[in-house]
C-alpha cells in the first residue's frame, strides 16, 4: 500500500526522525490558514507540495496552469496562489504518463535551507533474504540513475535479520556520506530511527530522497516515500486507514474487493490465469504471438464460478480487449470443475452481453484435463480450446488475425 509523503512523515516524527514542519490541505482557504499559522510561529519560506501516488513532482507540470508539482513560496499570498494552480488540476510527471493524476491535496510544509543532499533508502533485499540500507551523496536523482551511471556512489549495508541494525552500521552509513562532527553524530540517530520504523510498521520501503544537511548542521527528511506490506496490514490499522483510494487505479481497488491480484497494462489480450509464475509465463506467450497483455490477473487456487465471473468483469471493464486468454493449472482444483465454471460464467446474462465479439481461448492442464476440454469444445460457446502452451498462442495469433 502506497501513502502520501505527508502522511510518511507523520509516521516519521513519531519514531524520532527529523522531518520538517507541515500540514495537508485539500482546499485554497485551508493552505492560506496553515501558512499563517507557521509564519506566527516564524516560518519565512513556504513549499506547496502536489500529492499524488508518483514520483517526479518536482519536475512535473499541471495541464491546466502549468504549474510545478512543487512550488517554492516566500509569502502567504505566494502560498495561495500556489494553491489555487495546483488543486483540482491535473499533474503529469514522468511517472504518471500523459493522463495525469488529479490533485487533491496539496502539503505546505517549511521551507528548509540546504547545505547539501543525500539519498537513504531500505528495502529488502530478495538476492540475500536480508534488509538492506543504501545511501548515496547523490540525492536529489532517481537512485536508478545513479546505479546505471555512478554505481560505485551508492554504499550499501545489510542488516542481519533478527539482529536490528548496530551501531557500527549506522556509523559506516553516516561515514560515506562525508558527513563529521554534530551532523555525523544526528545522521546515525536519523539512520538508527528510520531502520526502526522501517521495521516496526512492516514497511516495503523507506525512501528520503532528499535527505538534506541545513547550514546548522541538522540532518533532515526533506522529502518521505513509505510502501507498506498489504499482508501486514491488519497488524497496522492506524496506516491501514492512511489508504487514498482517490489515487488508485478504479479496476484495480475493484479486483482487490474479490482478492484477485489484477494490474492493468495496455494490450488487447485480457488474461485470467492461477498463479504468479504461470501468469507472467502467459504474458510472455501473447506477446510472441503478436499480441500484448492487456493485464496481469491471477485468480489464485480456488478458480470457482464466482471467481471466474468476477475476473471476466474486471478484465471486460477494459475496452481494449479484443481476446481472453485463460491459463489454469488443475492442481487445487480440478480441470473439468473449471471448465463448468467458465461455461456457467459466461451464460451470466451481464457477461453474455460483453464477450459477445470477444474471444475466449481457455487451456486447462492439470487433474481431469481431457474432461474439461470436452467439456468446452461441447459448450456451443464463443470458447476455443487448447491443450499446449503453442496451440494457445496460436489461438491468440489467429483471432487477432481475423
Amino acid at each position: 500500500m502506497n501513502i502520501h509523503e505527508y502522511q510518511a512523515k507523520e509516521i516519521l516524527k513519531t519514531y524520532g526522525v527529523a522531518v520538517p514542519d507541515g500540514e495537508a490541505a485539500t482546499s485554497v482557504e485551508d493552505a492560506v490558514g496553515i501558512a499563517e499559522r507557521m509564519q506566527a510561529n516564524g516560518t519565512s519560506l513556504f513549499v506547496v507540495k502536489a500529492m499524488i501516488h508518483a514520483g517526479g513532482r518536482g519536475k512535473g507540470r499541471t495541464k491546466k496552469n502549468h504549474a510545478k508539482g512543487v512550488i517554492l513560496c516566500r509569502s502567504v499570498e505566494e502560498v495561495r496562489e500556489a494553491a489555487a494552480s495546483l488543486l483540482g488540476d491535473v499533474l503529469v510527471t514522468i511517472q504518471t504518463g500523459e493522463e495525469g493524476q488529479t490533485v487533491n491535496t496539496i502539503y505546505v510544509t517549511d521551507g528548509v535551507d540546504i547545505a547539501q543532499e543525500y539519498y537513504l533508502g531500505i528495502l529488502l533485499d530478495r538476492g540475500n533474504s536480508k534488509n538492506v540500507i543504501m545511501v548515496s551523496t547523490e540525492g536529489g536523482v532517481e537512485i536508478e540513475k545513479v546505479a546505471e551511471e555512478t554505481p560505485e556512489k551508492i554504499v550499501k549495508e545489510w542488516i542481519e535479520p533478527g539482529m536490528g541494525i548496530q551501531p557500527n552500521q549506522a556509523r559506516r552509513l553516516a561515514f560515506a556520506l562525508g558527513l563529521e562532527g554534530d551532523s555525523f553524530k544526528k545522521a546515525v540517530k536519523f539512520i538508527s530511527a528510520l531502520y526502526n520504523c522501517y521495521v516496526v510498521t512492516d514497511a516495503n520501503l523507506v525512501e528520503i530522497n532528499p535527505l538534506v544537511r541545513t547550514p546548522e548542521g541538522e540532518i533532515v527528511a526533506l522529502d518521505a516515500k513509505m510502501t507498506f506490506d498489504d499482508n501486514a496490514l491488519y497488524r497496522h490499522k492506524e496506516i491501514r486507514e492512511l489508504r487514498d483510494e482517490s489515487e488508485e487505479n478504479p479496476i484495480e481497488l475493484e479486483a482487490s474487493k474479490y482478492d484477485l491480484n489484477y494490474i492493468k497494462l495496455d494490450g488487447n489480450v485480457g488474461c485470467m490465469v492461477n498463479g504468479a509464475g504461470l501468469a507472467m509465463a502467459t504474458m510472455d506467450i501473447i506477446k510472441l504471438s503478436g499480441g500484448e497483455p492487456a493485464n496481469f490477473l491471477d485468480v489464485g487456487g480456488g478458480a470457482n464460478v464466482e471467481t471466474v465471473k468476477n475476473g471476466f468483469r474486471i478484465i471486460l471493464d477494459d475496452p481494449n480487449v479484443k481476446a481472453i486468454l485463460i491459463n489454469i493449472f488443475g492442481g487445487i482444483v480440478r480441470c473439468d470443475r473449471v471448465a463448468n465454471g467458465v461455461i456457467e460464467a459466461i451464460k451470466d446474462p451481464e457477461i453474455a452481453k460483453k464477450v459477445e465479439n470477444v474471444p475466449i481461448i481457455v487451456r486447462l492442464q492439470g487433474t481431469n484435463a481431457e474432461e474439461a476440454k470436452v467439456i468446452i469444445d461441447n459448450s456451443d460457446l464463443n470458447v476455443i480450446s487448447a491443450v499446449l502452451l503453442k496451440e494457445a498462442a496460436e489461438q491468440v495469433s489467429n483471432v487477432l488475425s481475423a
